[in-house]
């Protein structure tokens, strides 16, 4: 269930499924007894059920939800907006089999209810929502009472997660066959509550023709391609990652990353740091190595050894001329490259001359900016959802780009994209970035391929701050990876 459907996939989905021969009557009434069941798991002793029915095939299903929800005993008050005769010919029958009345769509139907359900506007909704189903969404929302949403809460697009206008605060939502990306992307993902998948009767092969490019940020995803060490390996098999330090006065961030690039299973690690700070990094690492590389000329020796074959470079650099040369000088090299932070800003003014790098080579680069380092060089995507301008920024570049938040995107050149589910508060906190790119270096060191060990990367990355919970600050998360890499080992059946 990795998949995640635009609106636009869905809708094929549920044709392709009815021309195989699944009657679209059949899976609207699945979909509908579905929410009805979600309403009596949950709410077994309530009363009384307000079902709110909007103009479209979202509406249908609440005539389904609605008519199982009496026919359980629960007391139905229907509201419906709009002309039955209008209504598309599926939802139109089961209107007509829905025997209760029909109220008119009013703030008056919350009177009385013990849970509402929430029916009003499907995933694709294409306007801002306004007027009186504006004011009964608030309404609804500021009633206090629990809302079971049907396919994503009215007001959010299912495709990018945004909101249209106003939209509702749901305490779960059941949706059909796949996911949309806008029940992972915010702000859509906070307002949808508990989500339920329902088998509603689409096949999955509708999915061979459909080939969706965008993914759940699961173990699945990546799990068979995660660079487990082989019994007969050594370190020299797992790969030489490099973590570029910044200057004397900022020297953690490095060392940060290179933690994270040793915990995740890197044979070696290297810190290349300015012959100024030579003494601190030295002071402070044990495992990881430390080495000398003042300039560009010498990071360009450093990694002329094919064997330090990553280097992660950006964490605490600094912005200006000796980064950007550094970068460029890593990107000559024939090592996968992470760049974050200082290595992206550095290159703020001059774009251009850091993508013609990155496709000028054959090994591969990844972007890791949050949204600020983003806009510093992709500007004019800003303003576009963020799972299509995260995509677009890694067409542009030729970079695997990581658009960081608590909805993180990962989006390869070739379209393919995972969206986070695992990010928590507790990763805001200093240093928690660093660590993430040292995470992806150690993974891509191993030979981990780029999407999988991005993606993979951010996962582990959320996963060990839940894992460690209040209080985390960066220095905890390389600390956090072994139990969660022990759990990931009983995913993989392979032996501790």
């Amino acid at each position: 269930m990795l998949e995640l459907l635009t609106v636009e996939e869905m809708a094929e989905a549920d044709c392709r499924a009815i021309d195989g021969g699944v009657p679209g009557a059949v899976l609207m009434e699945n979909a509908g007894r579905a929410v009805a069941d979600e309403v009596s798991r949950r709410y077994p002793d309530a009363d009384t059920v307000a079902v709110l029915c909007g103009p479209g095939n979202n509406g249908g299903d609440g005539f389904v939800a609605a008519r199982h929800l009496a026919e359980r005993g629960y007391k139905v008050r229907l509201g419906f907006g709009g002309e039955a005769s209008r209504l598309p010919k599926d939802a139109a029958a089961m209107a007509k089999r829905y025997g209760g009345k029909k109220e008119r769509l009013g703030k008056d139907l919350l009177t009385g209810a013990d849970v509402v359900v929430d029916a009003l506007f499907g995933a694709g909704l294409g306007r801002p929502v306004e007027g009186d189903l504006a004011e009964l969404i608030d309404a609804a929302n500021e009633s206090g009472l629990p809302i079971i949403a049907v396919d994503v809460p009215s007001g959010i697009d299912g495709t990018t997660g945004e909101v249209k206008g106003t939209a509702i605060n749901a305490v779960a939502t059941v949706t059909f066959f796949r996911l949309k990306p806008g029940h992972l992307l915010l702000p859509g993902r906070s307002r949808c509550g508990k989500i339920s998948l329902a088998d509603i009767g689409i096949p999955d092969s509708v999915l061979e023709t459909i080939r969706p490019m965008t993914f759940a940020n699961e173990p699945a995803l990546w799990l068979a391609q995660y660079p487990w060490p082989k019994p007969e390996g050594h370190k020299y098999a797992r790969g030489h990652a490099v973590v570029v330090s910044g200057p004397l006065w900022s020297t953690g961030a490095a060392r940060l990353g290179a933690r994270g690039a040793l915990r995740v299973g890197a044979g070696l690690v290297t810190v290349a740091s300015p012959r100024d700070a030579l003494t601190v990094n030295a002071a402070q690492l044990t495992a990881v190595m430390v080495r000398e590389a003042d300039d560009a000329r010498a990071l360009t020796q450093l990694l002329a050894d094919n064997r330090k074959n990553a280097v992660l470079i950006g964490p605490g650099a600094g912005v200006g001329e000796r980064t950007k040369a550094m970068v460029l000088a890593a990107l000559a090299s024939k090592a996968a490259v992470i760049l974050d932070a200082d290595a992206i800003t550095s290159f703020a003014d001059d774009p251009a001359t850091l993508f013609a790098a990155i496709r000028s080579r054959a090994a591969l680069v990844v972007l890791t900016p949050h949204d600020g380092e983003f806009a510093r060089l992709f500007g004019d995507l800003t303003s576009s959802p963020k799972l299509q301008r995260a995509r677009e920024a890694a067409a542009r570049s030729g970079a695997i780009v990581v658009l960081k938040g608590a909805d993180t995107v990962v989006a390869a050149p070739d379209g393919s994209a995972s969206i986070n589910a695992t990010t928590n508060p507790w990763l805001a906190t200093a240093g928690t970035g660093d660590v993430l790119g040292g995470m992806a270096l150690g993974l891509l060191a191993q030979g981990m391929p780029g999407f999988a060990g991005a993606s993979a990367a951010v996962w582990l990355h959320g996963a060990a701050a839940k894992a460690f919970g209040p209080g985390l600050i960066a220095e905890d998360l390389p600390e956090m990876l072994p139990s969660v890499l022990r759990d990931l080992t009983r995913q993989s059946g392979r032996l501790e």
